[in-house]
């Protein structure tokens, strides 16, 4: 095979951007105008960082498994857009933005939890989340 562009190779980097990283663009909202951060940490991985350029700049994501189960997310929104990140295997009594209790973090649009996931609704900016881990999980892959 002499070519580097191929479908395979197209198809495992997504993957990787789509479900490991975390980088989606919301489905209501093309473009990466609302961008979604959801990574799924899996076994044998310790972290993850990727960034995408959109039409409204770049999108970051990375996360990082710490010492007790612990994690640490970073997500990038760009200027004119809007981002949902959903933490996997968080508790909303765990999880900080820059070392602060998310109840005391005034920039953040909305913060909800569903089952094992917290989800946050933010402005465009650079965010620094941790939290400990619930348990140990499988990753779900969401189709």
């Amino acid at each position: 095979m002499n070519s580097f562009n191929h479908y395979a190779y197209g198809a495992i980097g997504e993957w990787l951007y789509r479900y490991v990283a975390g980088i989606r663009s919301d489905e209501k909202s093309p473009a990466f105008h609302v961008v979604r951060i959801e990574p799924q940490p899996g076994p044998g991985l310790d972290w993850v960082e990727a960034s995408l350029d959109t039409m409204y700049g770049r999108v970051g994501s990375s996360w990082y498994r710490r010492e007790h189960n612990e994690m640490e997310v970073h997500v990038t929104i760009p200027a004119n857009a809007t981002g949902t990140v959903v933490l996997p295997g968080a508790s909303l009594q765990t999880v900080m933005e820059g070392g602060l209790p998310l109840h005391k973090v005034p920039h953040l649009q909305g913060v909800h939890t569903r089952e094992s996931h917290v989800k946050i609704d933010l402005g465009s900016g650079s965010y620094q989340f941790t939290y400990k881990c619930m348990e140990e999980s499988e990753p779900v892959i969401m189709k």
